[in-house]
């Protein structure tokens, strides 16, 4: 029987031990392999980029939460402002009507719809923001000012939020194009597409206006600057801002 091993190899048992030892080998290295190869590169930076586009939504929503309050403590001190109010109130239900999700960030139509409601509902944001300047009271307003350093802070986050997000998405978008992930980009994850960018609106470039001229008549209805179907502005009153206490 020992001479029969001896001339026909190794024992079955140790051919057995050898073929597991070698499959026990490639699912440890396996990973390792795959890894090295840059398989998870672009998966693994995808998730990034979404997870930086959820942060500019939740800054966004941030904001979206303290404008009514903020529209009625202004409200309470410039009711004559009605037109920038209902501009504010108007752009802020626009924004946060247009629907967003994770496909959102792959589908141009759908970024710059969601980005230009952003846009507007800043633009008129800031003008809201300006009129304090003709309400003494409303300067000194311990809510108003609460609102107000909230409001700024939140915009501070939103810009980093979305400098973030730009910058982790022009990783991913550079994994798509590059060698060798571009590689994978046209084989096992081929369904990946490039994300959009934030870009600054041509409004951003300047800072925002507000015509205190009380003695020009109000623009007529759709002029620029005035929300659809808002109703036009007040005539104004003898006394047009609160006296100073």
């Amino acid at each position: 029987m020992k001479l029969e091993l001896e001339l026909f190899g190794e024992p079955t048992h140790v051919n057995i031990l050898k073929t597991r030892l070698a499959r026990v080998a490639l699912v440890l290295l396996a990973p390792l392999i795959v890894a090295g190869c840059g398989y998870n590169t672009i998966p693994t930076k995808g998730l990034a980029a979404q997870a930086k586009w959820a942060e500019v939504q939740n800054q966004y929503q941030r904001r979206a939460d303290l404008i009514p309050n903020l529209v009625q403590t202004v409200k309470g001190y410039a009711a004559q402002e009605q037109r920038v109010l209902v501009e504010v109130t108007e752009a802020r239900a626009s924004a946060t009507q247009v629907k967003v999700d994770a496909s959102t960030i792959t589908n141009p139509a759908q970024f710059q719809a969601y980005q230009q409601a952003q846009d507007k509902l800043s633009g008129v944001l800031g003008r809201l923001m300006m009129i304090q300047e003709r309400y003494p009271e409303l300067k000194s307003n311990e809510n108003f000012l609460a609102l107000q350093s909230q409001l700024e802070g939140t915009e501070n986050r939103i810009a980093v939020a979305r400098r973030d997000y730009n910058e982790a998405v022009q990783d991913y978008n550079t994994q798509l194009v590059t060698f060798p992930q571009v590689i994978w980009a046209h084989t096992l994850h081929g369904d990946a597409k490039p994300m959009q960018l934030f870009a600054a609106s041509a409004s951003a470039q300047g800072a925002p206006t507000v015509n205190f001229d009380t003695s020009a008549p109000p623009p007529p209805s759709g002029a620029a600057g005035q929300a659809p179907g808002s109703p036009p502005p007040p005539a104004p009153a003898a006394t047009t801002a609160p006296a100073t206490k």
